[in-house]
C-alpha cells in the first residue's frame, strides 16, 4: 500500500506542473488586478471545476474498470502485468519524445467573458477538466495502477480526491502568492509562473523518459513472465 501511495504521490505531482492550467489562472489573477477586485472567487471557481470533473473521472473509470473485471473474472498473473509495464512504459518514451510548445499565452480571452461573474469561471474549469482528465498520461496510469489492486483500497475514492487536490498544487499556489503584497512574494511569484512556464514541459518529457525507461528494464528483466 506505502508503494502505491508513493507513486500514486509521484504522478500527481507530475499532474501539478500543468503549464496551460498555471496560465489560465495567471491570466484571472492578471485579469483581476486590472479590475482592482480580489483574483479569489474567479481564481477558486476555476479550480474547483477541474477539481470536481478530476474526482467524477477517476472514480467513474475506476469503477468502469472493476466492474468489467468482476464480469469477466479477470486476474492479473505476472505475464499481464509485465506485459503492461512494457506498454505504459513505450507509451512514456512516445510521449517523451513528442514536441512540446513551451510558450503559452495568457492572454485576457480567457476572463473577459466572466469579468462581470467570475464565479463563472467554475464553468471554464469544467469544460478545461473535460478535456484534460482523458489526456492526462500521468492520472491516467495513476488510475490504472489503483485499479489493479485486488481488493481494491479501502476508501480508494479519498485516494483519487486526494491525488486531484495534489495535482492542484502549483495553481494554487500561484493563487495563494498573487493574494501577498509583500515584495518578496510577488519576486516569488513571478519566478514560479516563469519557472513552469518555460522549465515545466521540458521537465515532465525528461520524467516521463525515466519512468518510461524503468518500467521497460523492469518488464525486460521479467522477460521470463512475458510468455
Amino acid at each position: 500500500m506505502g508503494s502505491l501511495l508513493l507513486a500514486l504521490f509521484g504522478f500527481a505531482l507530475l499532474d501539478a506542473i500543468d503549464v496551460l492550467l498555471v496560465a489560465i489562472t495567471t491570466a484571472v489573477v492578471a485579469d483581476s488586478r486590472l479590475a482592482r477586485r480580489s483574483p479569489v472567487v474567479g481564481g477558486l471557481s476555476l479550480l474547483a471545476g477541474v477539481f470536481v470533473v478530476s474526482v467524477a473521472f477517476g472514480i467513474c473509470t475506476v469503477l468502469g474498470i472493476d466492474f468489467l473485471v468482476r464480469l469477466f473474472d479477470f486476474e492479473l498473473t505476472p505475464t499481464l502485468r509485465y506485459w503492461g509495464e512494457l506498454l505504459i512504459g513505450l507509451v512514456l518514451l512516445g510521449v517523451a519524445a513528442l514536441p512540446v510548445d513551451t510558450t503559452v499565452s495568457t492572454g485576457g480571452r480567457w476572463t473577459r467573458p466572466v469579468r462581470e461573474n467570475p464565479w463563472l469561471m467554475g464553468v471554464v474549469g469544467f469544460t478545461l477538466g473535460l478535456v484534460k482528465m482523458p489526456t492526462s498520461v500521468p492520472y491516467l496510469a495513476a488510475l490504472a495502477l489503483l485499479s489493479a489492486q485486488r481488493p481494491l483500497p479501502v476508501g480508494w475514492p479519498l485516494i483519487v480526491a486526494a491525488y486531484c487536490a495534489i495535482a492542484l498544487f502549483v495553481p494554487l499556489l500561484v493563487l495563494a502568492l498573487a493574494l501577498r503584497k509583500t515584495p518578496r512574494a510577488r519576486r516569488v511569484y513571478r519566478l514560479l509562473v516563469r519557472g513552469v512556464t518555460r522549465y515545466g514541459p521540458p521537465t515532465i518529457r525528461v520524467l516521463f523518459a525515466v519512468f518510461g525507461v524503468v518500467l521497460v528494464v523492469d518488464a525486460l528483466v521479467h522477460g521470463g513472465d512475458l510468455w
